[in-house]
């Protein structure tokens, strides 16, 4: 049988959960466990799909298709694993398979409820994953904040299973805060005795205490903090802040959190995690050689969890040419032709990222075309990509008013059209192309360069398509599809021939990229952009 750790949360939301959940997988995996991390959010959409990036940050797709937390991004960086629609649970989902089954009469009369109804179904996706037989230990991370009431029913669902599986088989972590108050110069644990007592008021007791601090944790405030929340004091864990995420699991095994949370697990603990190649990582992480200056242009780059996958992935491929990536956001809606030249005189290379709606489009495009022009690297992603074939369309093919058919419906030259599959659709939530779809790339491309093979699969998240009535044109006048997918022949991958590197792909290569795998395209364009760096300082000499 899997045995179960919840993580959840008290004092205030953002605390980490998601990198502390990750991070012990990280150690547990290091020792041999096989581990996997679910997420259960209390809002009641049925998918973050629909949700903008200022409200929840990135939507993050897996292989299969599902919409869901950008914690699962965290889940797959970390661990080199794969989740799935299973790995995503929200009350809105929960609620949605409940009502249906009351629908079909499948609680015979009964009053619906919810408990045990809602708790019951609760319950059910919380042991799936564990009952598959492939996992050792599965950890669940329940999203918000304790005393939310949206959290109530999965605290609850947390206390039966607690009684139903038995000491030993199930462990709580609550992530709290520890807050520094520089008035008084001392650190106060106030907070979360009224946070654990607030947990143990709904019938669950911690098991583990997870610190957050900016200060490190005395043995005065641990026995405090033990005597108090009624934990044993090796189960007062400081996490303290780090340099980066990537540092957190260190830090945690310094705490020995992995040893204590196996102890109470009754599981076999010998030996130290071995994560030799993390720490590599870590160490090329923290002493880069050189240092790089790319440009986000995106359209929400006010919240840098709204493109936390693409900065990942620099610092990934930063590492493979043990170099620091620093990525310069730029609001695509502050872009105009005449201060292109000042944004980007000291960057090299222009990432433009994905997005929907027509909101700073032409400043997008702009960019674009000063990149091509200027033989500055280039990487569009998804609408990034679709960008540069509608500045191609304007500035090369000479159709001035060219568009996508998603911001301009009544486009003389829709370059960008609405997918087949798409035209009958009214629902937004969850319809359109999303998972992982196979491409084919051409030989004798950038995109064969670095892939390095012909056949590959990526992760889509999009309605629009580069249309291909217009290819003749295109690839006349210098731009190649150089990737298509062989069953619906939709252009995955567009390329410019007479440039040093310009790639545009549909599908979210940023997605796939993780610690132990950096993404084949972020180290190619991370390389062309040093390359870049080096002529430029070699004209300048």
């Amino acid at each position: 049988m899997s045995k179960h750790i919840f993580v959840t949360g008290g004092v205030t939301s953002s605390l980490g959960k998601g990198i502390f959940a990750a991070s012990l997988a990280k150690l547990m995996q290091g020792r041999g466990y096989k581990v996997t991390i679910q997420k259960f959010d209390p809002y009641i959409n049925v998918d973050p799909g629909t949700l903008n990036p200022y409200e929840h940050g990135e939507c993050f797709v897996t292989d299969d298709g599902a919409e869901t937390d950008l914690d699962l991004g965290h889940y797959e960086r970390f661990l080199n694993i794969r989740t799935s629609q299973a790995n995503n649970v929200t009350t809105g989902r929960v609620y949605q398979t409940v009502i249906n089954k009351e629908r079909e009469g499948a609680f015979l009369g009964k009053t619906v409820q919810v408990i045990p109804h809602i708790t019951d179904e609760i319950k059910r996706r919380m042991l799936l994953l564990g009952e598959t037989g492939e996992y050792d230990i599965v950890i669940t991370e329940l999203g918000g904040t304790v005393g939310d009431i949206e959290s109530l029913p999965y605290i609850e669902a947390v206390r039966q299973l607690q009684w139903e599986l038995g000491k030993g088989n199930t462990l709580v972590c609550h992530l709290t805060l520890i807050p520094f108050l520089n008035a008084a110069g001392e650190l106060k644990t106030k907070p979360t005795q009224h946070s654990v007592k607030e947990m143990s008021r709904n019938g669950v007791q911690p098991d583990i205490l997870i610190c957050r601090t900016e200060k490190e944790l005395d043995m005065e405030i641990r026995t405090k903090l033990a005597r108090f929340c009624n934990v044993d004091l090796d189960c007062v864990i400081e996490a303290i802040d780090a340099p980066s995420i990537y540092h957190v699991p260190m830090l945690m095994e310094q705490e020995k959190a992995d040893i204590t949370i196996l102890k109470k697990l009754n599981l076999p603990h010998q030996g130290g995690s071995k994560i030799e190649d993390w720490l590599t990582f870590v160490h090329k992480l923290n002493s880069p050689h050189q240092k790089v200056k790319i440009g986000l242009v995106g359209k929400y780059v006010e919240l840098q969890d709204a493109y936390i996958s693409i900065n990942e992935a620099f610092k990934h491929a930063g590492v493979i040419h043990q170099c620091k990536v620093e990525v310069v956001p730029i609001h695509s809606e502050e872009l105009t032709p005449e201060n292109m030249h000042e944004t980007f005189q000291d960057l090299s290379g222009i990432l433009v990222a994905p997005g929907f709606g027509d909101r700073g489009i032409e400043g997008k495009i702009d960019a674009i075309k000063y990149v091509r022009e200027n033989h500055i690297p280039f990487f569009g992603i998804c609408l990034g990509m679709q960008c540069a074939v509608i500045e191609f369309a304007r500035n090369v093919l000479g159709y001035k008013n060219a568009h996508s058919l998603e911001m301009d419906p009544n486009t003389e030259h829709p370059v960008i059209n609405l997918m087949e599959g798409q035209k009958d659709i009214e629902h937004k939530g969850g319809t359109m192309r999303l998972g992982a779809y196979e491409c084919e790339i051409h030989e004798n491309t950038l995109a064969k360069k670095l892939y390095g093979q012909k056949t590959i699969e990526e992760r889509h998240r999009h309605r629009f398509e580069f249309n291909n009535d217009y290819m003749a044109q295109f690839e006349a006048h210098g731009m190649q599809a150089t990737g298509f997918n062989p069953i619906s022949n939709l252009v995955e991958i567009i390329e410019v021939s007479n440039h040093p590197f310009f790639i545009g792909v549909q599908f979210h290569p940023e997605y796939k990229s993780t610690v132990a795998e950096p993404h084949p395209l972020f180290k190619g364009f991370v390389e062309a952009a040093l390359k870049y760096q080096e002529n430029m300082l070699l004209k300048e000499a």
